[in-house]
């Protein structure tokens, strides 16, 4: 059987419907963070963490969430690192605030959950910049940039395929699938989120 996403809510009624209702039924399970020490996490393949999540009690699971990693589990990360809850995580570097130019997100490589969308649609979201990304969880090395912040192109998503295995994709802002909604391009990057998962979990298999 294909495993299951797992979505960690960090309140009693956040069940964002691009999640819930964007993925085949029973595909992405949604359980508080408060469950997790207790948790079975066997049957899942990936593990989404929303920005707004509790990090100190994320990172106080470092031991399963890394046990989860090394047995070829996939994290999906958002948000600005401040306790990292695996070890190669580093804590968030603020950018430039200054200038629309220091906001702009630029792609360096190619990735399905990118695919066909513009760099414009995620430097602006209704007309106003630093919606995306305000800086950028430093990346281990060997991980794969895809895309960047600024003129220094500071890498604000990347994915990494951890050496012991697992792989972690990283997106130091906003949470990706809060732009669904949206009528630009971005609004692909959370149902191309959940088919990349989706072709993850079947590799899994």
């Amino acid at each position: 059987m294909t495993k299951t996403c797992l979505f960690l809510r960090c309140q009693r009624d956040h069940h964002p419907k691009a999640l819930t209702d964007g993925a085949p039924t029973g595909f992405v399970e949604s359980r508080h963070l408060r469950e997790l020490p207790d948790l079975d996490l066997s049957p899942h393949g990936a593990i989404l963490v929303s920005m707004l999540s509790d990090q100190v009690s994320l990172a106080e699971q470092r031991q399963k969430l890394e046990a989860f990693l090394d047995d070829g589990g996939v994290l999906v990360f958002n948000g600005h690192v401040a306790h990292p809850p695996v070890a190669g995580l580093r804590p968030f570097v603020p950018g430039g605030h200054h200038g629309v130019d220091v906001l702009a997100i630029h792609r360096l490589a190619e990735h399905p959950v990118f695919d066909g969308v513009a760099e414009e649609d995620l430097t602006f979201r209704r007309g106003v910049a630093g919606f995306y990304a305000r800086g950028h969880n430093p990346p281990p090395d060997g991980a794969r940039v895809l895309n960047g912040i600024g003129a220094e192109r500071a890498p604000v998503d990347w994915e990494w395929r951890r050496p012991g295995g697992g792989t972690v994709l990283m997106h130091s802002g906003l949470d990706l699938w809060a732009y669904a909604g949206d009528s630009t391009t971005a609004a692909r990057m959370a149902p191309q989120l959940l088919a990349w998962l989706q072709s993850e979990l079947r590799e899994q298999h």
